[in-house]
């Protein structure tokens, strides 16, 4: 069985990070290990949670991983919360990269034109050198604006996207793909660039009018989950956003999750349908 290593903080309750990337990637067939870098009683939105930094484990859960041998198919990292555990990931990449396995880099830091609070510009900086080391990065348009320093714009043309995507290449992984993009009322989706040969690629679904937490997750989720059992980097950005898009309408049509994020629980059965 294939086996994906998985680095973001878990919160208690709360559907995203680690509590969203732990089921869906099991539910697609492939063996999740996980690394917590921190643990919050609730997830972010909720006011008053408790947060334990868990920064000092990495390093010796990574040396007992070494000395067991292990080995990961895939390596994909969410939410980082300082520049420490980003350097300490940034080593991890580096004893733990393999010829074959792959490295997915979620830049989990900034929505809708600004960064998180606990974020600054030299932080979004600092995240470009775990894209340098990675095979693929899924920034939105948010986190590619800071980490490139293109202006960050809510109207645009294709140009403006592929000028985007061209700054995110330089940064130095095999592919980029921007989530978020829209070109037409009513869709949304993604646009890629394979570095490798210059050529692009995109997917768009219906936009539902609505906004959860973690839905992010969910989507890099299942493109780590289907990149490792084979499928294309189109196929599994297309199975990506139609899954995502069809837990969002569930959830936006069933009145009751949407402080804890999208119920997914319930979907689950039409994405392992998807992988078959």
């Amino acid at each position: 069985m294939k086996r994906i290593i998985t680095i973001q903080d878990i919160s208690c309750v709360g559907k995203c990070s680690l509590t969203v990337a732990l089921p869906i990637i099991s539910a697609m067939g492939v063996e999740t290990a996980i690394l917590p870098t921190a643990v919050l009683s609730t997830h972010t939105m909720f006011s008053g949670f408790t947060c334990k930094d868990l920064t000092d484990q990495i390093v010796p859960i990574a040396e007992h991983w070494k000395k067991e041998k292990f080995a990961f198919d895939a390596i994909y990292t969410g939410y980082l919360g300082s520049f420490e555990q980003i350097e300490i990931v940034s080593r991890f990449f580096d004893e733990f990269k393999t010829d074959s396995n792959l490295i997915v880099v979620d830049p989990v830091m900034a929505d809708n034109g600004k960064l998180y609070p606990a974020f600054d510009e030299a932080y979004a900086r600092e995240n470009t050198k775990l894209c340098a080391k990675a095979d693929l990065i899924v920034p939105n348009l948010t986190e590619a604006s800071f980490m490139t320093g293109l202006p960050y714009k809510t109207k645009y043309d294709r140009k403006y996207i592929t000028d985007m995507l061209d700054a995110l290449a330089q940064l130095g992984p095999k592919y980029v793909t921007l989530t978020g993009v829209s070109f037409e009322e009513g869709k949304i989706g993604i646009m890629g660039l394979n570095t490798v040969n210059g050529e692009h690629f995109e997917y768009y679904t219906e936009h539902v009018p609505v906004s959860y937490h973690g839905t992010g997750d969910i989507f890099s989720s299942v493109v780590v989950g289907a990149l490792t059992r084979g499928r294309s980097l189109p196929e599994a950005f297309r199975i990506a956003c139609d899954y995502t898009k069809e837990t969002i309408d569930y959830t936006f049509r069933h009145v009751g999750a949407d402080t804890y994020g999208v119920d997914f629980e319930v979907t689950l059965p039409s994405l392992v349908i998807k992988m078959q």
